[in-house]
């Protein structure tokens, strides 16, 4: 086995479609363990890969490993799987505040660990990743790892510093934007507007408007500028916005999600 899985949810699904698709590996090529039988069964019946309900069989097995349970679950985790893990696996893992430092402690050895996270996004190959190597891993090793970790996603090699920042500004922020969706087109529905067609004029408006700033290299104020003419509608939209402190309110819960992540 090239790729495994401890934990087959929803990310760990995520990151097998992105790798399938991409023919980075073919599904027989790799396997996940869960202890919840219809989430192994599920993702087996999904991709075709191999499954088991043995964390251990996952290490005996691949030479790349993804630790995708919940953060809360890490310790006990790594506690069953540190004295079989081989000097030469890469693991990769993408729960949010459990540092470099922290997993060095667990595993009570050397053993090449990258720290992720990526974002729900990634379930449609759009997902926004950082990662950030430990000392062992080589540049080649980084430059594979970074190569999985672009089949479902953009990919930024950032320091550890960045990581609780990324929570907030990437890992949690798609509730943000769906927030909005919904809030948008709660307001389209009170203006006469069918619900189903609302979520479509809403989430395109947001998906187009987050491609011009990837595309354009253009500063989001300068594009925000070219939708606001003068006495116009938008403005009038704008001005609202800041009275309500839509901007603080941003700032401040994304600096509360960064505080928590610190704190995990």
């Amino acid at each position: 086995m090239k790729l495994g899985f401890i934990g087959t949810g929803n990310m760990a699904s995520a990151i097998m479609g992105g790798v399938i698709k991409k023919n980075i590996f073919p599904a027989e090529e790799i396997i996940g363990a869960d202890l919840f039988a219809p989430g192994r069964e599920r993702v087996k019946e999904q991709f075709g890969i191999n499954v088991t309900d043995s964390n251990k069989e996952v290490i005996e097995k691949a030479e790349v490993v993804i630790l995708s349970v919940k953060p809360q679950f890490y310790a006990d985790v790594i506690a069953e799987i540190k004295d079989i893990v081989k000097p030469e696996q890469l693991i990769i893992t993408i729960a949010p505040g459990k540092t470099l430092t922290w997993l060095a402690d667990q595993f009570g050895k050397a053993v090449k660990i990258t720290r992720t996270m990526p974002n729900t996004p990634a379930m449609v190959g759009e997902g926004m990743t950082a990662a950030c190597p430990n000392e062992h891993m080589t540049e080649e090793e980084i430059a594979y790892v970074k190569t999985i970790l672009e089949s479902f996603s953009r990919v930024e090699i950032v320091p550890e510093k960045l990581m609780d920042a990324v929570t907030a500004v990437s890992g949690s922020s798609p509730a943000y934007v769906y927030m909005m969706i919904e809030a948008m087109a709660d307001a389209a529905v009170s203006g006469g507007m069918p619900r189903p067609q609302a979520y479509k004029f809403a989430a395109q408006a947001v998906l187009g408007s987050a491609k011009m700033v990837l595309e354009t290299g253009k500063h989001p104020g300068e594009l925000k500028d070219m939708v606001c003419s003068p006495a116009g509608t938008t403005i009038e939209a704008v001005r609202t916005l800041e009275e309500l402190g839509f901007r603080s309110s941003i700032i401040e819960a994304m600096k509360v999600c960064e505080e928590v992540s610190k704190s995990m």
